[in-house]
């Protein structure tokens, strides 16, 4: 008799991985002693699937700075949800082939728009500071947009026009650097998010081919 397993529910998708044979892979949340932990999960039976969503699973580790139990559930250390950088996270390590360089992101990106050096620095408990080589006028406002994007996409709180900080009060350094990469172009970061979610569903094994 089949054994049914509480993956929990669903809160983002990648319908076709482009890396291991268009399949389907999702990111699932539940509770676990009242905190949030989450899955990588798919219903594919190919050879290598399990794999390829173990690599996943240890790249949000890697881009996201998220710790793995075990039996293969992800979690932040400060035991917080904080969902839309988790998913964020999965969208950016589906991205990744198997085998491929693990490591964080630095905080520190070349802001195409303005042509200046954006900087993320740390000031403890959460809060981060956006800089930028020779800020003036200008750069004011791309360290203002960039750190609205740091909002969006990762749902901080904002407490100045460059300074930002995570709910939980703890440091989350290798998400703010993955964050940081898209914040400059918020709108098409959060777009393809909506796209993603928007193509298609995790299918049952009686569905799958």
């Amino acid at each position: 008799m089949g054994r049914t397993v509480d993956i929990g529910t669903r809160i983002e998708l990648v319908p076709m991985d482009p890396h291991f044979h268009e399949i389907t892979i999702g990111l699932y949340r539940k509770e676990q002693d009242g905190t949030p932990v989450h899955r990588v999960h798919t219903y594919s039976a190919k050879a290598g699937a399990d794999q390829r969503i173990a690599f996943v699973s240890n790249a949000m580790v890697a881009l996201g700075g998220m710790t793995q139990t075990p039996d293969g559930l992800l979690r932040f250390p400060c035991g917080e949800a904080h969902e839309p950088a988790c998913r964020r996270v999965f969208l950016e390590a589906c991205k990744l082939a198997s085998g491929g360089e693990l490591e964080a992101r630095p905080l520190t990106i070349l802001d195409r728009k303005s042509g200046l050096n954006v900087t993320v620095s740390r000031s403890g408990e959460g809060e981060y500071r956006v800089r930028a080589e020779g800020e003036g006028e200008a750069g004011a406002r791309r360290i203002s947009a960039i750190a609205n994007g740091l909002v969006k996409l990762g749902e901080m709180q904002s407490l100045s026009p460059d300074t930002v900080a995570f709910s939980c009060g703890h440091d989350h350094d290798a998400v703010l650097g993955l964050l940081l990469v898209r914040a400059p172009n918020v709108r098409a970061a959060v777009r393809e998010q909506e796209m993603s979610g928007a193509r298609g569903v995790l299918a049952a094994p009686s569905q799958q081919r």
